[in-house]
């Protein structure tokens, strides 16, 4: 090889060694599953930014959220985008280490009417800080077996016309067959707790602060819930168990109320031995809710923030990664347009070849947008322990009640 030539092939490889050395670094933050979407995704961003490498960091779901906790409140450690579950962004938001990407250069609310109206919401602080956008979301749904349901000679309407007759129903189940209908009683608080809100309301707390849990929307819950134990319906195991996992590959649990998003958890690894049993329906007694969704922010101290906000638009207005993300990893989207997608028509397989999608949107169009507070965990784990007593202790449901708004009154003024 010539002389000129070696010269001039090593300054090419300088220049292109100095290239990659140039690149802009994007740390992404995120827990499973929403990595695979970032995964997934960081080949479409490179299309349109071949000039930035994607750092993408992955930890387990609560490792995940502990590490974000210390890392807003050390200052040290920050990703320039923060993937966060929905149960952590008001909490985030109002600790003062977000971006309010409401604000400019962000000016975020111009797209907000893209997302169901609900993911938009949950988004925003109650000090109306917009501190994340959605990415996916959990439209409600309730998931039986059809193949029990029939041999019991119960139809979907009796599972969903209310919650009497769901209790019916689940009595009519284990007397023919020893089969529990739900592995928990308190999956009907938690849905009931939610029902009859509008747009602006929260689920524990007033617009001013005030506690909500003595309402009769709470003693509802608990009473229903209470007599679904006392009909001896559910299985008394939690969601998530090594239980509820064989409860539903055996055949011995028949149902469960969660987002849409368990058809796939059913489908790959809980059961997926069960396909064509299954089938998706709306909640008992027309109730519409929400379970989970994935968020994404931008720390205040994060390095990047222009290239950040870049790709958390990205992730959440582009139609091409919201369809991948819900055809491959069964993450309903939080973009309506994505929703238009003719896979949303399309027969689910593992549900008897229906057309569970459509039902998923149908529902994701009613949910309210529900007032979020960063204290909504605190009185979540209240109002879980008091409950646990009315049905392990046999403690009335009103005295429970007046002691939960005690003890969140008493947390909240710490």
């Amino acid at each position: 090889m010539k002389l000129a030539t070696r010269l001039g092939l090593a300054a090419t490889l300088g220049l292109a060694s100095l290239a990659l050395h140039a690149q802009t670094v994007l740390t992404v933050s995120a827990f499973k599953d929403l990595d695979r979407s970032v995964q997934a995704a960081i080949p479409l961003f490179k299309k349109a930014r071949p000039d930035v490498e994607v750092k993408l960091i992955s930890l387990g779901y609560g490792d995940h959220h502990n590490a974000m906790t210390t890392a807003l409140a050390t200052g040290a450690n920050l990703p320039d985008v923060m993937g966060l579950e929905i149960g952590f962004v008001a909490k985030f938001a109002e600790g003062g280490g977000l971006e309010d990407l409401a604000k400019p250069p962000y000016n975020a609310n111009a797209l907000t009417d893209r997302f169901f109206k609900f993911a938009a919401a949950q988004g925003t602080s109650r000090g109306g800080v917009r501190a994340a956008l959605p990415a996916d979301i959990g439209p409600g749904a309730l998931f039986y077996r059809k193949d029990l349901m029939d041999k019991a000679g119960i139809t979907e309407a009796d599972l969903t016309k209310s919650w009497d007759s769901f209790i019916d129903a689940g009595q009519k189940l284990k007397a023919k067959s020893g089969t529990y209908l739900i592995p928990h009683a308190a999956a009907i608080k938690d849905i009931i707790l939610r029902s009859g809100l509008k747009d602006g309301e929260g689920i524990y707390f007033d617009e001013k602060g005030a506690v909500l849990v003595e309402s009769p929307r709470f003693v509802t819950a608990f009473e229903t819930a209470k007599r679904a134990r006392a009909a001896g319906i559910d299985a008394k195991i939690g969601a998530w168990s090594n239980e509820w996992s064989e409860g539903f590959r055996r055949g011995t649990v028949a149902t469960e109320m969660m987002g849409a998003w368990l058809a796939g958890h059913l489908k790959n690894w809980i059961a997926p031995d069960t396909r064509g049993n299954w089938r998706s329906a709306s909640l008992p007694g027309g109730v519409n809710a929400s379970w989970g969704g994935s968020y994404y922010a931008i720390p205040k101290g994060a390095k990047n923030k222009a290239l950040a906000w870049e790709f958390v638009k990205f992730m959440t207005t582009s139609r091409e990664v919201q369809i991948a993300a819900f055809r491959e990893l069964d993450a309903f989207p939080a973009l309506i347009e994505a929703t238009n997608d003719p896979f949303v028509d399309q027969p689910v397989e593992f549900l008897g070849n229906t057309r569970a999608r459509q039902q998923w949107k149908a529902t994701a169009q009613k949910i309210p947008a529900v007032d979020v507070d960063r204290l909504d965990p605190v009185a979540a784990e209240v109002i879980t322990a008091e409950f646990d007593k009315v049905l392990e202790q046999g403690k009335d449901v009103k005295l429970a009640l007046a002691d939960a708004r005690k003890a969140i009154e008493r947390r909240i003024r710490r």
